[in-house]
């Protein structure tokens, strides 16, 4: 008999739902997308992990998501606007009515809300802005003007902070009040701050609960509280969770005026999502590319790398048709041009990962370039040596010609010594320029190694020609 679904286990993501009845759910959840079935897409994804649930979500075409979105609860949309990737949950958001966006938005924190807006036209966000209370509509508008990558930009405006002349039996009133908005900031504690708004203390959930009733705050708080500045950036923030067992700190204007909180779980968030965009430029992938997004648009946007790549590849293929005559007299230099320029690139691309990593945490400025070429060139010069010494023994005993060896590892050597300079120094340059290093750094370093390196081997073995035949 078949097995019975059991909802105790549908939140467990493994084991993998066998491709039979993933295209079984497939089908359900077209089939009441088509009949507009709300209560059927409920049933079928609110017990779904989030992970089915967006791969289901996904399958669907444009327009079946937005029937889909607009069917099932707001809750629910929250939830898989939430874990889908920022520019795509931006289009979800962007193609419904302003007010059902406005109502799946205000189920999310503010940060969100604020990345969401940022995303998208300013004719669009404003639609759906007016959709908000004014004052949390100021919240969105303030927030999304903050740096993604800093304090302003991850923290959330949804938190506690009372004033220090109140006294505990008032805070605990409110919390009676407002406990929608006691979930919604989790565990943080309150803070206590004073006529101005500047944070001075800050107080446990368990002091309010242990205290009198009419006790002030001031009285219980413990002071002075850390702050953080809107403007701090995404590495010297984790750089401060790191040092502190914290799980969020507030974070103050120029004036010291409290306006949010950062939390330990978005940096920590933020900093995965930075990764793996990182990776993803230097594999010439732009933006949140998704297989859902239109053929026209993907295309597009990796055509744009790949057609750079030809002109690149074509310049470098250039400086082996000077020296046909060189290959053809003497064909084992074939076979080393691939391994000098593969590993040389290999070497620059260590370089260039240092590199990125010390612009992030910001360690070095493009106004430091010679001192990263003259540190890169000294490791070089020793790796390059090394590496020389050990391909031209193998070219060596290969064909019998110690000539043979010398081109090939002194090729080696030299081209490793111009791979790290380079890609020390690139990203450097680019960011000067105002380019992406990690989008345009790889495939300038590649095209450029690929020609010292065949230039190299060549024109060494045009000079000792009659010693390698």
């Amino acid at each position: 008999m078949a097995d019975q679904y059991d909802p105790d286990t549908a939140h467990d993501p493994q084991p993998e739902q066998p491709e039979t009845e993933q295209r079984t759910m497939r089908e359900r959840v077209r089939e009441a997308v088509e009949a507009r079935d709300a209560n059927e897409l409920v049933a079928l994804f609110d017990p779904m992990p989030l992970s089915a649930a967006m791969r289901q979500l996904f399958a669907l075409d444009a327009d079946e998501r937005d029937i889909l979105l607009a069917l099932i609860p707001v809750e629910l949309a929250a939830r898989l606007i939430e874990e889908a990737p920022h520019s795509a949950a931006a289009e979800l958001i962007d193609r419904m009515d302003p007010g059902r966006a406005a109502d799946v938005m205000e189920e999310l924190d503010t940060a969100m809300q604020a990345d969401l807006i940022g995303d998208m036209d300013d004719e669009d966000a404003e639609a759906i802005l007016a959709e908000f209370h004014p004052e949390d509509a100021a919240d969105v508008r303030r927030l999304a003007e903050y740096e993604d990558d800093t304090a302003g930009g991850l923290m959330i405006a949804d938190m506690f902070s009372f004033r220090d002349t109140q006294t505990v039996a008032a805070i605990l009133r409110d919390f009676a009040r407002e406990d929608a908005d006691l979930e919604a900031y989790g565990s943080g504690h309150p803070y206590i701050v004073d006529k101005e708004n500047r944070p001075v203390g800050v107080v446990s959930l368990r002091a309010l609960l242990l205290s009198k009733r009419t006790d002030r705050l001031s009285k219980i708080m413990v002071s002075p509280v850390m702050t953080v500045p809107v403007s701090m950036p995404l590495f010297d923030l984790q750089d401060l969770f790191d040092r502190h067992s914290f799980l969020g700190f507030p974070v103050v204007e120029a004036d010291g005026t409290l306006v949010g909180v950062v939390s330990r779980q978005a940096v920590h968030d933020a900093a995965l999502e930075r990764s793996e965009s990182e990776s993803l430029r230097r594999h010439g992938v732009v933006g949140d590319e998704l297989r859902s997004m239109p053929f026209f648009l993907r295309s597009r946007r990796r055509l744009a790398w790949l057609s750079a790549n030809i002109v690149l590849n074509i310049i470098a293929a250039s400086v082996i048709s000077a020296y046909e005559d060189i290959l053809t007299a003497v064909i084992a230099i074939a076979i080393f041009l691939p391994m000098v320029s593969d590993m040389s690139g290999c070497s620059g691309n260590q370089a260039v990962g240092v590199t990125m990593r010390e612009l992030s945490l910001g360690l070095v400025q493009p106004r430091d370039a010679f001192r990263v070429w003259l540190k890169e060139v000294s490791v070089g010069a020793a790796n390059g040596l090394m590496l020389g010494i050990m391909i031209g023994t193998v070219a060596w005993a290969w064909k019998g010609n110690p000539w043979l060896g010398v081109v090939i590892g002194l090729a080696l050597a030299i081209n490793t010594v111009v791979a790290v300079s380079i890609g020390g120094v690139i990203p450097l340059l680019l960011k000067r320029l105002k380019q992406d290093p990690a989008a345009a750094s790889s495939p300038l370093l590649t095209t450029i190694t690929d020609m010292a390196g065949f230039f190299l081997v060549l024109s060494l073995a045009s000079l000792m020609m009659p010693l390698l035949v």
